[in-house]
């Protein structure tokens, strides 16, 4: 089985469209894992296309496609709840933009099934070697002892220790700085800044060893 982790898109469903290209194309015949790590929406011009995109692969393999939530979609579904505050922070960080996507001018106004899968997603998923997550966890607390809010959000903490959970830790959420995965013994972070001008990236991996076998990147 091989397994790919695929870092934020933000709205980059050209990126998106071209990195699965990729992935077919390596997997060929062998037993493949989708595990996308979070946050589809905003900044990016075609949030709703990512986001159709992927509940479409999750639906047809269930079994074989993870989406996780990111933090981005956190704030769309605060804002859904009807939270003000919530609302003029999504809008502040990418939000219209995904409403654009959308063809709407209100949360309200984005097809309620839509928020309704995004509520359903889990935050952390994993196999026998590894954790995947969007943003981190916290080393103060063992991993299977971790709250949503720091699955979503955490990054210092995080970020400043790498440590040891027991298994490698896969995550997105904070934007590399050169275009390139973070690797490190405990933690790979796949976030390349696609909605920045980085590419989309996904990390690879087998079921033999615990860190990626490769990468595959759509973009620059």
């Amino acid at each position: 089985m091989l397994t790919y982790a695929v870092g934020d898109i933000h709205g980059r469903a050209d990126l998106l469209d071209a990195l699965l290209g990729q992935i077919d194309a390596h997997a060929a015949q062998r037993p493949r894992r989708l595990v996308f790590l979070g946050d589809y929406v905003d900044r990016g011009p075609a949030s709703s296309a990512v986001l159709h995109r992927v509940r479409m692969l999750q639906r047809r393999e269930t079994l074989h496609v993870v989406c996780l939530k990111g933090n981005h979609e956190d704030m769309m579904l605060r804002a859904a709840a009807g939270s003000e505050e919530w609302d003029a922070l999504w809008r502040r960080n990418g939000g219209d933009a995904t409403l654009r996507s959308f063809g709407v001018r209100r949360i309200e106004e984005v097809p309620s099934d839509m928020l309704d899968w995004l509520a359903a997603r889990m935050t952390t998923f994993e196999d026998g070697r590894r954790c995947y997550v969007h943003a981190g966890l916290d080393p103060a607390r063992d991993r299977l002892d971790q709250s949503d809010q720091d699955r979503l959000w955490i990054r210092d903490a995080f970020l400043a220790r790498d440590h040891d959970f027991g298994k490698l830790v896969v995550h997105g959420h904070t934007p590399t700085r050169d275009g390139r995965p973070d690797i490190r013994p405990h933690r790979v972070d796949v976030d390349t800044g696609a909605v920045y001008g980085g590419p989309l990236t996904a990390a690879i991996f087998d079921d033999a060893a615990d860190a990626p076998i490769g990468f595959l990147q759509a973009g620059p």
